[in-house]
């Protein structure tokens, strides 16, 4: 009789009961917390991979005239752009394209890092529709960059990150590059 009354008591005690809850709750709280900062991190370096090609290209459509170690200088802008994400991963490309009289997209000069540079009369294949019409000019800049997560719980493997920007020259109908 006693062990029965025991067990009834035990059954109706409920002290405890949250930290049970708790218990249970909490590994899939942290979880979840873990896989959200993740997530998070992946997409604010996607946006700094973005805004980097974009600075590039720009810099490049303002100038009127560059050659490789300037281009490099602005690479370099753009591994700080990055940060505090590692550059290791990113590879970049700046490339000058002009329209010929049937409106066919030609590299004038390209430079890149990690990339490499397309060649002089080259083709340029992939750009949106309608971009440009005969003898147009354009200022392209293209980047990839693979986030690897510090944690790995809910990305595992590298992101591969592709971005491109067109801008059209600003100053000068082209900019020129002396030695690319």
């Amino acid at each position: 009789m006693k062990t029965m009354a025991r067990l009834i008591r035990f059954a109706r005690d409920r002290r405890g009961v949250a930290a049970v809850e708790f218990a249970l709750i909490a590994p899939f709280l942290i979880l979840s917390y873990m896989g959200l900062a993740e997530v998070t991190m992946a997409l604010m370096a996607e946006r700094r991979a973005s805004h980097a090609t974009a600075v590039v290209a720009d810099l490049v459509a303002q100038d009127t005239l560059t050659n490789r170690a300037e281009l490099n200088d602005l690479f370099s802008v753009a591994d700080e752009i990055l940060a505090p994400f590692s550059s290791s991963g990113m590879s970049i490309r700046v490339t000058a394209i002009r329209a010929d009289a049937n409106g066919v997209p030609k590299v004038v000069w390209s430079h890149g890092k990690g990339l490499s540079a397309y060649g002089k009369g080259a083709t340029v294949s992939g750009l949106p529709a309608n971009l440009m019409v005969a003898y147009d000019t354009l200022v392209m800049s293209e980047m990839t960059y693979n986030f690897d997560s510090a944690i790995k719980y809910a990305i595992p493997n590298a992101l591969n990150f592709k971005e491109k920007y067109y801008l059209r020259p600003r100053k000068m109908e082209m900019v020129n590059c002396t030695d690319c």
